[in-house]
């Protein structure tokens, strides 16, 4: 099997507040239907084995823009929202962080019994992708999250995630089921990232020897081609800075959604009555759903959706999180009954977007934009973990042009 891509990501040990928490389990949820009615199971798997994508989705749905607490809180937050419908989505998700990583293979048969997939093969294909990122590969990072998505057709993505106390990272590994490859000779054409110190590379073909009295890993027929992993490193800081993002990109965003009235786009008459502030979120998460794998080098750009819990880059919009769901769930629900345009409505926002860049010159005020953001989070039912928003002391209600 082919390992999609892997990211190292600093150590949070913070927790997820229950206000957000039940948030971003519908806001997940939406999106995963969304792509699901839109462009499929394989999609939506592949989607999930972009490290890139995955953190832009973390990010949009208001967690931490550059922790390791994505991976255990979104994952968390669709197996507890996609599983008691997992028969009418098609989708299964197994495991999880700590003990409940080590049940994703019983719960793989139980998927199993009530799909007549090949259990054994997919609890096989579970531990022995735990097998090569926590033993074959010594990295220094031991393996503490493993997640199995699965979908009713057999398809797979693994998402797990290991910790190095020395360096206060964790690194996040990303499989899919879509080129079947082999687990023991070179299943990485890269693993990439900080050095740890000395790494034990037992999937190296010089490796052959060592391997061959363990476990059943050499019965794999080896491969030689091997496609180029995805890597990504994020910082240790908890600000976002105009260099983590691409400021063409998110401009154009934010003067669609605030300097130019949504009316005057034939293509959004339906989202009339949703704010400027609304329509930014609904943007950035419209390019979740169907924005293209280049669109996601930046995950901190995702940020300005819906914040961070942290208050990186400004507060939680509470107010807007909840339109933006309320939005969603409206598309994707009429979607189900034939009725498509609100769903394409919101695919117009990610296309006017792409549109909009073509002649957009940003200019190099994204201090201030984030200082707004938060001066304004208020407004909006701004919230982080420390409290509630209040509004700022000594400053007048202006508005600024920033881009």
């Amino acid at each position: 099997m082919k390992r999609s891509g892997s990211a190292d990501l600093p150590l949070h040990y913070g927790y997820v507040p229950r206000w957000l928490a039940e948030r971003m389990a519908k806001l997940g949820l939406a999106v995963t239907e969304s792509i699901l009615l839109e462009y499929g199971h394989e999609a939506f798997l592949s989607r999930m084995s972009n490290p890139f994508w995955f953190q832009s989705f973390g990010a949009v749905m208001g967690m931490d823009w550059h922790s390791s607490g994505i991976t255990t809180s979104v994952m968390g937050a669709l197996k507890r929202a996609v599983n008691p419908r997992a028969k009418e989505l098609g989708l299964y998700i197994c495991g999880g962080k700590g003990r409940f990583s080590r049940e994703a293979p019983d719960e793989l048969f139980r998927v199993a019994d009530r799909t007549g997939l090949d259990g054994d093969h997919l609890a096989r294909c579970s531990r022995l992708s735990a097998k090569v990122d926590n033993t074959a590969v010594q990295d220094g990072f031991q393996l503490y999250t493993h997640n199995f998505i699965v979908s009713n057709r057999g398809d797979w993505t693994v998402i797990q995630q290991g910790m190095s106390p020395n360096s206060q990272m964790a690194r996040r590994y990303h499989w899919h089921s879509g080129q079947l490859l082999s687990f023991v000779e070179e299943p990485h054409a890269a693993v990439c990232g900080q050095n740890v110190g000395p790494i034990l590379n037992l999937t190296a073909r010089e490796a052959a020897s060592a391997r061959a009295g363990m476990l059943d890993l050499t019965h794999e027929k080896p491969e030689l081609i091997m496609q180029e992993v995805q890597q990504l490193l994020l910082p240790s800081r908890h600000e976002v800075q105009a260099e983590d993002v691409d400021l063409k990109r998110l401009g154009s965003v934010l003067w669609m959604a605030h300097e130019q009235s949504v009316g005057s786009f034939e293509e959004l008459l339906l989202l009339q009555g949703t704010g400027p502030r609304t329509i930014q979120s609904l943007a950035l998460v419209s390019e979740v759903i169907h924005g293209t794998p280049a669109r996601f080098k930046d995950p901190a750009r995702f940020a300005f959706a819906h914040g961070g819990k942290d208050g990186h880059p400004f507060p939680v919009p509470i107010k807007v999180y909840d339109e933006t769901i309320a939005t969603l769930q409206t598309a994707v629900h009429k979607a189900k009954l034939g009725n498509t345009e609100k769903q394409e409505a919101i695919k117009a926002l990610h296309t006017l977007a792409v549109k909009a860049e073509k002649d957009f010159v940003p200019n190099n005020r994204f201090e201030e934009l984030v200082q707004q953001e938060r001066d304004e989070s208020w407004q909006y039912g701004g919230r982080t973990v420390f409290g509630k928003a209040q509004p700022p002391k000594g400053k007048k209600g202006v508005q600024l042009r920033l881009f």
